[in-house]
């Protein structure tokens, strides 16, 4: 006769429950699907954070140029319809109106720092602002269209309205055009040097180049 004594019994229950038991880790395929699925929700999330935080920096220069301008045209309307003397850059007036940024008759080095150039006759200016997705951003003011031809406006200007371009050569100097009345926006994407983004001498070295009499260029 089998020992059929109580421990035995329950040995062999126990026995047949632990066969029955399943494994409760993951199998190889599964981590290998899991891995994949994460991959593509990277592959997705990862450009769309860029693309919105370079939207959000383009947007942050464009905004400090749009006030720079704004108490800029105030400042030519109580200086005789004029941004020349007193000099807009060293003058009180944007400094005071705007004290979160900076005015700088050199280049820009961040958009918090804006690149500020008043022609010699006083009809025209032009302001700078390289945003942190290292485009640099112009907007220009000239009221009456009448501005002297001198650097950086000139009769033929740098590239055509709304159309953007990338065919221009690297040290490639912009040029406003001097008998456009009215405020002009541009863009130039993609350029990393800081000195290149100055309002008294703007320099094109990025990957593509627009301006625009609407707005400004989202290219």
């Amino acid at each position: 006769m089998p020992d059929l004594s109580p421990n035995t019994v329950n040995l062999l229950v126990e026995s047949r429950h632990a066969r029955h038991i399943p494994d409760g880790g993951f199998t190889l395929i599964e981590i290998m699907v899991t891995l994949l699925i994460l991959a593509i929700l990277l592959a997705i999330a990862i450009p769309t954070f860029l693309g919105v935080t370079k939207s959000a920096n383009d947007r942050s220069a464009q905004s400090n140029l749009n006030t720079a301008m704004l108490n800029a045209k105030a400042a030519y309307r109580t200086n005789n319809q004029s941004y020349g003397a007193p000099n807009i850059v060293n003058s009180t007036l944007l400094k005071s109106a705007e004290p979160s940024l900076s005015f700088t008759a050199g280049n820009s080095s961040g958009p918090g720092v804006i690149s500020v150039f008043p022609t010699s006759d006083g009809k025209a200016i032009v302001l700078a602002s390289l945003s942190k997705s290292n485009s640099c951003w112009y907007e220009v003011d000239n009221p009456q269209g009448s501005t002297a031809a001198v650097t950086p406006f000139a009769a033929a200007a740098t590239g055509a309205a709304n159309t953007a371009t990338t065919t221009l050569a690297s040290g490639t100097n912009i040029k406003f055009l001097d008998s456009k009345a009215g405020t002009i926006f541009v863009e130039v994407k993609g350029d990393s040097i800081p000195g290149d983004c100055k309002a008294s001498g703007p320099v094109y070295k990025g990957k593509s180049f627009e301006w625009s009499t609407t707005g400004f260029p989202s290219l």
